[in-house]
């Protein structure tokens, strides 16, 4: 039986443009509510820049109560350029992510990698490296060194900054990673540093344990330098990567560029109560208020969300109508196709191919600028 129960979903537009794409997300939210007869609460709160513009905190006390009640949580993006010249500010936008994750307790970011068969020329790679690229980056997000004890002494000139996991960070997200390979081609690749660091040690073997428990995934190792060239040499070897914070960060940046666009990309972060789903572009404060910003990573984030919700044929109905898209070079001017639409008019088609279930586009009337769909 359909799952029919109201969800409250959190709002969180942010910066730059991010209202924008967050408004496309709406709008496909509201598609699937209308196709599927399902009732979702959206409510808006603030995060970022704009949030210390209003109340001087980039995480305000709201926020974070409107958060922690809701079922799920859709990001737009976080920063201003304001802050970017001042690198001794002592409250920034970015804080406001650190600090939701945190309070949160959204320990496991999951960031899938596709390619798609249209837009392959938009990679900096060769074609016939990724046209099978299909993975996904399970990245441990609320330890390590981000969130370890950091300082100076020696008036300033020395500085550290401590990396510290326990057994049971590591244990969580392992078992998320794992359960995933189980879905999809049994492979998994931990990413560690292992041959000089001892929390990667203690990652290695938690992992190599906890890898008997799942005997049908093939669990390899490599170590972040190698990896960081077999990502680029031949990513789709790869299924399931599972890695720290810090490796993981880098690993999703340089992962990005394999699709060919930052704004194809969506992210979810999951915690035991609480999941957050994003695209990973920023804020991109050059594009604010255009009206060209690329809203297909957030709307495909919204798909994750459905997919968290066990809500498959909702997720699956918010990709085809993306590829749909894709397929037909019907996009926005960043991905350099020939039928150019704005990111409003993009999330427009969308609503309308989930709504009225359509599986093909007049392309002719939309390279003349109208549509019988809209």
């Amino acid at each position: 039986m359909p799952d029919r129960r109201l969800r409250n979903i959190t709002i969180l537009p942010g910066d730059g443009i991010g209202p924008e794409v967050i408004a496309q997300a709406v709008k496909t939210i509201q598609a699937i509510g209308y196709r599927y007869n399902h009732e979702f609460k959206l409510d808006q709160a603030l995060i970022g820049a704009k949030a210390i513009d209003e109340t001087g905190n980039p995480f305000p006390e709201a926020t974070f109560e409107k958060c922690k009640s809701a079922d799920a949580i859709i990001l737009g993006a976080i920063g201003d350029p304001m802050y970017d010249s001042d690198p001794n500010a002592k409250i920034r936008p970015e804080q406001g992510l650190l600090d939701l994750r945190k309070k949160l307790q959204l320990f496991a970011n999951i960031r899938p990698i596709k390619v798609y068969k249209k837009l392959l020329h938009l990679s900096p790679l060769k074609n016939e490296r990724i046209k099978n690229v299909d993975l996904i980056i399970y990245r441990e997000l609320t330890g390590g060194i981000y969130f370890g004890k950091k300082g100076r002494y020696e008036d300033g000139k020395i500085a550290y900054d401590h990396c510290v996991y326990s057994e049971n960070e590591i244990k969580r997200i392992a078992h998320l990673a794992f359960q995933a390979a189980m879905k999809r081609r049994k492979k998994l690749c931990l990413v560690d540093k292992a041959n000089v660091l001892e929390t990667s040690r203690l990652w290695r073997s938690v992992v190599r344990a906890m890898a008997t428990e799942y005997p049908e995934v093939e669990t390899s190792y490599l170590y972040i330098d190698n990896a960081a060239m077999q990502l680029m040499i031949a990513p789709s070897q790869f299924d399931i990567i599972l890695t720290s914070n810090l490796f993981g960060d880098v690993l999703s940046e340089e992962a990005s560029v394999i699709a060919g666009s930052l704004g194809l990309l969506a992210s979810a972060s999951i915690g035991r109560r609480s999941c957050l789903f994003e695209p990973i572009h920023g804020s991109f404060p050059q594009a604010a208020g255009k009206d060209i910003a690329n809203p297909l990573g957030t709307i495909l984030s919204v798909g994750m969300m459905f997919r968290h919700f066990g809500m498959d044929i909702e997720a699956n109905e918010v990709e085809r109508a993306v590829e749909l898209c894709m397929n037909e070079g019907i996009l926005t001017i960043d991905l350099d196709v020939e039928v150019h639409y704005s990111c409003s008019q993009l999330g427009d088609l969308i609503y309308s191919i989930i709504a009225e279930d359509l599986e093909q586009i007049n392309k002719r009337q939309l390279r003349m600028g109208s549509s019988s769909i809209i």
